[in-house]
């Protein structure tokens, strides 16, 4: 018999055809292009923007601040939902340390009224004239409040200034990047954490509470005089064992540690130890300059983010800027409420995590680290 070749070749062509089509629709659909590359308007966005020490200098911390965006000519507030953090030493070796609290007075306001926040926190210079350690006070600092009299009330609990640092000043900070359960979180503190502080955890409660218990009692009326040209008085009688601890050269105020130990293998393993012990993805703090750039260590695990802004050192003037997004990837029909939109009836499980960390310079922006993954929620 004989065959009809072009009746095979069309029954070899439909049989081909089937077989492209159930291979299509079957096997699993590998992406072809990085996560990052797809297309997507991110279903949630978080900024934040962290500044190191100030020290009196209110020019370059309002130039700062107009570089990050965070404000505008007038001084006002205008980066809306996003979070402001400033690592502490706002005061001494500068004359306008008045000015600068009374801005973060403002900006809180402003913040909060815009649905953003202002997290501050205390540095060694601030808990030092606390206690009328005055030894890096200029006498245009003291002029800016008045008189070295008028400065001290409003430093104690009766002043302005000691109410808002009670109020609205902490040793550290724990910030979640999302509202959900596992997203990372930033440790602020000013100085450097040390895996083995006594008082670490729980975090950051525990140092939070020792901290203002210690601010408490050292601008409690009545205050310590000037050192110089007194004595210097020490700690408050009645401080507690851990309470000095807090404040001793291995507390968070004061240690180097993370940004002076030259072995990376140690500082990595410390990196981890605290990730571990704080719940934290990446420790960031200031208290140890480099007059030259923002340092990270680590896979920027830590960062050091004191740059010597003000014109006492002349370092660059730098911010840290975190832009935390989360991009919908796929709408898998689900029965659970999406945390993000309140949405319970068709919930997309599966988000683009991404994080982009920079240092904003005057001459623009460097990129730290950008890390990316695909998350279900």
């Amino acid at each position: 018999m004989g065959l009809n070749l072009s009746r095979l070749a069309r029954v070899s062509f439909l049989a081909l055809l089937v077989w492209l089509v159930v291979r299509t629709v079957t096997r699993p659909q590998v992406a072809t292009t990085p996560v990052a590359s797809r297309k997507g308007v991110p279903t949630f966005r978080q900024r934040l923007v962290a500044v190191g020490d100030l020290h009196g200098d209110i020019r370059n911390a309002q130039e700062v601040l107009r570089m990050a965006k965070v404000i505008d000519d007038q001084a006002d507030w205008i980066a809306g939902t996003d979070i402001l953090v400033q690592t502490g030493d706002i005061v001494d070796r500068g004359a306008y340390a008045f000015d600068i609290y009374r801005l973060m007075q403002k900006l809180r306001g402003q913040a909060s009224a815009a649905g953003g926040q202002v997290v501050s926190i205390l540095g060694n210079h601030e808990v030092m004239n606390g206690l009328s350690d005055w030894r890096y006070v200029t006498k245009g600092d003291i002029e800016r409040f008045g008189s070295s009299a008028k400065r001290q009330d409003d430093l104690s609990t009766e002043g302005w200034l000691g109410r808002e640092w009670l109020a609205n000043y902490s040793t550290t900070a724990l910030i979640p990047l999302s509202p959900y359960p596992d997203s990372p979180k930033l440790s602020f503190t000013h100085g450097s954490l040390r895996p083995s502080f006594p008082h670490l955890t729980p975090y950051p409660s525990a140092i939070n509470d020792l901290g203002r218990s210690l601010l408490r009692k050292a601008i409690s009326p009545p205050l310590a005089p000037p050192y110089p040209p007194n004595p210097y008085s020490g700690l408050p009688k009645d401080s507690t064992t851990a309470e000095a601890a807090l404040y001793d050269s291995g507390g968070p105020y004061w240690w180097r540690g993370l940004a002076e130990m030259q072995d990376e293998k140690v500082v990595c393993g410390w990196a981890k130890q605290l990730q571990e012990k704080t719940g934290a993805k990446r420790i960031i703090g200031g208290h140890t300059p480099n007059f030259e750039r923002i340092v990270d260590r680590c896979n920027a695990s830590i960062i050091i983010i004191d740059t010597g802004i003000s014109s006492a050192y002349g370092g660059v003037l730098s911010a840290l800027e975190v832009i935390y997004t989360l991009t919908r990837l796929d709408n898998e029909p689900d029965h659970r409420q999406d945390p993000l939109t309140g949405d319970g009836s068709s919930l997309a499980t599966c988000y683009i995590e991404r994080e982009e960390i920079y240092a904003i310079y005057r001459k623009g922006k460097q990129v730290i680290t950008i890390d990316e993954k695909v998350i279900k929620l």
